[in-house]
C-alpha cells in the first residue's frame, strides 16, 4: 500500500502502525496529492491510504480521477473530518473506506483490509449519521435544485427565475420539469406543500 499525509511524524506513525500487521507491506508514501499521484501510477499500490487535506489536495475531484486512472488500486480516506455528507460523496465517488485519524489505531486496518478484499468500511457512528441522511428527501437535490425548488414554491415565474440563476426561460422550464419528476410531485400546490414540509420556506400566516 502508499501512505499519503502532508504530516511526517502521522506518516511515520502510520506505516509502523500498519508494518506491525504481517499482512500489509507499505511500499512508499507521500507528503502531497501530486506526489501520491505519482507512486499510485509507478507503483499500483492495492490500496492508496489517502489524507484529505495535503497540499495541492481537491478530494472531490482527486478520488474520482485516481479511481478512473488507475482502478485495480482502492482508496482508503483517512481524515478528521466526521462529516457524513463528505463520506457519502466520496464513497460514491470511489473511495472503499472512510476513516477519522481519531480512530485510526482502531480502525484503518479493517479499513484497509475490506478495501483491498474489494469491500467497504466506513466509520460505524458516521454509518448511521449516513443512514439518516439517506432518509432525507432533499439529500437527492444538488443545492441548485432545491433553490429551484424555493423559487418556485414562493411562486416565482420561469423568467424570474431564470432571471435569478442567470438560466434560459427554456432551462427552468427543462430543470422544473426535472425537479418535479425527481420528486414524484405533478402540481405546484403539492410542491409547496412538500417545500414547507422539509423547512425550504416557511408557511403562510395569511
Amino acid at each position: 500500500m502508499v501512505i499519503a499525509d502532508d504530516h511526517n511524524v502521522i506518516r511515520a506513525g502510520l506505516r509502523k502502525l500498519l508494518e506491525a500487521d504481517t499482512r500489509m507491506r507499505v511500499i512508499g508514501d507521500a507528503a502531497d496529492a501530486a506526489a501520491a499521484a505519482r507512486l499510485v501510477a509507478d507503483r499500483r499500490p492495492d490500496v492508496l491510504v489517502l489524507d484529505l487535506h495535503m497540499p495541492g489536495a481537491d478530494p472531490r475531484r482527486d478520488v474520482p480521477r485516481l479511481r478512473r486512472e488507475h482502478p485495480e488500486t482502492a482508496i482508503v480516506v483517512l481524515t478528521m473530518q466526521s462529516d457524513p455528507r463528505l463520506a457519502r460523496d466520496l464513497l460514491r465517488a470511489g473511495a472503499s473506506g472512510y476513516v477519522l485519524k481519531q480512530a485510526a489505531e482502531r480502525q484503518l486496518t479493517e479499513a484497509i483490509l475490506a478495501a483491498a478484499r474489494g469491500g467497504s468500511y466506513v466509520d460505524p457512528e458516521l454509518g448511521g449519521a449516513m443512514a439518516k441522511l439517506a432518509a432525507d428527501p432533499l439529500e437527492s437535490l444538488s443545492e441548485r435544485e432545491i433553490e429551484l425548488l424555493r423559487l418556485i414554491a414562493l411562486g416565482h415565474t420561469n423568467r424570474e427565475i431564470g432571471e435569478r440563476l442567470f438560466l434560459s426561460v427554456r432551462a427552468i422550464e427543462v430543470n422544473r420539469a426535472k425537479l418535479l419528476e425527481k420528486l414524484g410531485i405533478e402540481s405546484r400546490p403539492e410542491l409547496v406543500r412538500f417545500a414547507i414540509a422539509n423547512g425550504v420556506i416557511e408557511p403562510s400566516s395569511d
